[in-house]
Formats: C-alpha cells, structure tokens, sequence
C-alpha cells in the first residue's frame, strides 16, 4: 500500500521510477436527512500540508452551509489525526445540520482512547511530524474548545479497523422569553377646580417634598383629619403619589398641573 505521507509503498523500497504518485483521498458525506443519499464530494492532494488544510476548510465551509456551529479549529484537529491513519478509507460525515461531524478511517485505530485526549500522548512518527506538529495535543484541544461551545467529542472503534471520531453540538439554546413592558396608561391633567386649601396643601408638598398628614396640618392650621383627606383627594387625582416611607409627594401629574394653573 502506498503511504500518502511520502508517496512510497509502505514498508518498501524506493520506487522503481520518478513519476509522481498519488496523494491521499477524503471523502465528505453531507446528509440533508437519514431518509436520503448522502452529497458526497471527493478531496484529493498531493503535498499532505495543503491537503490537510483543504480537508479542514472543507469541511468547515460545508458545516457551515448546513447552518453548522463547530469551531474551526476543532475541526482542523481532528482532521489532522487521520494523518495517523495515513488517511486509509478516510471519510467525513456531517450531519444534524452541520451540527455533527464523524471523521472515520480504517487505520490503526486508537487502543487507549482516554490517553488520546491526554496531552503529551502521540503516536506520531517523523514523517508523520513533518505534516502535523505530532506532540499528542490535537484531540485534547478539540475536546476543550468544544466543551466550551457546549459540545462534545467522542472516540470509537470502526467497524472492521481504524477509528471514528464524532465531533457534536446541542441545538442553540433558546432565548429566554423578555417580559413585555408595561404599559403606562398616560393620565390627562385633571380639569377639576381644586379648593383653596388642597392648592395650598399641593403647594406645600411641592416646596417642602414629601409630607404626612401631621406636618400638612401643622403648617396650615388645620385638623389632622382635614389635611388626611386632602391628601388621599390630591392622591386619587394623581397628583401627589406615596412613596416608599408612606408619605406623600408630588408627582410627574403634579407637576404638570402646576404648569399648567401658572399658564
């Protein structure tokens, strides 16, 4: 068998001739649904450094055309671990809207599949190092950054020889329901004739800031009772408005009120 790496037979000599010879395939299977054929489109390369970039921007433009949301850069990874496999029946699925990526081959395989996401673990050789940086740190980054997208990476045994990584994201979670505004029913000036003393008492809440009912009764002269029920009138007109310590002070009506009456 041919080894794409170096364009050589594996495990033999030099070749009988100088001829070029044939670099790595990839398949990609892009599935619209399960319930049809799959859009396969066929990668090939010579120098294994362009087909490795070509193999991951492919596949990336494709997920994304689906709609897909896994990062770049975790694709580049794992694609890049099929040079282990010296890319034998090599193929990319993209599913789930782009949203699942399987990278399968009939290599090798991986024994110890924790280690592989272990950094410093790696089974790359040189030649396989004059391609990939081969220091045992793509398949734990791959796993990091989509952990961090809210996905997930997985390592199975093919089904024959080899391994197939499936790379996943959830759907986009769904944003959280914004509670209407409320509506603030906008109030007119009152057209109401206010009584001498509720204007008085309107004025001195409008001097003084917020009152209670003893200080309005204090200041005018008047019985505490009185100067209550001014209060709840001028309040039910919307005109003062009770705050937090439970008296009460002018408001935005109020204001506009007295603009009004000094019009």
């Amino acid at each position: 068998m041919r080894n794409p790496l170096t364009g050589r037979m594996k495990d033999a000599g030099p070749p009988e001739n100088k001829e070029e010879n044939a670099g790595p395939m990839v398949r990609v299977a892009v599935y619209d649904n399960l319930s049809s054929l799959p859009r396969v489109v066929e990668l090939t390369g010579r120098d294994c450094r362009e087909f490795v970039d070509l193999m991951a921007n492919k596949t990336y433009e494709l997920s994304q055309a689906k709609g897909g949301r896994i990062p770049f850069t975790v694709i580049r990874e794992v694609v890049e671990n099929l040079v282990h496999a010296y890319f034998e029946e090599a193929v990319v699925t993209i599913l789930n809207d782009g949203n699942t990526i399987k990278v399968s081959d009939q290599g090798p395989g991986i024994r110890d599949k924790e280690a592989a996401f272990s950094p410093g673990f790696s089974t790359a050789t040189r030649e396989m190092k004059g391609v990939i940086r081969g220091v045992g740190s793509g398949l734990p980054v791959a796993r990091e950054m989509i952990e961090v997208a809210g996905g997930k990476i997985t390592v199975e045994d093919n089904l024959s020889r080899g391994a197939v990584v499936t790379l996943s994201l959830g759907p986009m979670p769904a944003e959280p329901e914004r509670a209407p505004k409320p509506i603030v029913e906008e109030k007119e000036v009152p057209e109401a004739a206010l009584t001498d003393r509720q204007k008085r008492v309107l004025f001195l809440v409008t001097e003084l800031g917020a009152l209670g009912p003893s200080r309005i009764a204090n200041e005018l002269g008047i019985s505490l009772s009185s100067a209550h029920r001014d209060l709840v009138f001028l309040e039910g007109l919307g005109l003062i408005e009770m705050t937090a310590h439970g008296k009460r002070a002018l408001s935005a009506l109020g204001v506009d009120y007295l603009e009004h009456m000094e019009g």
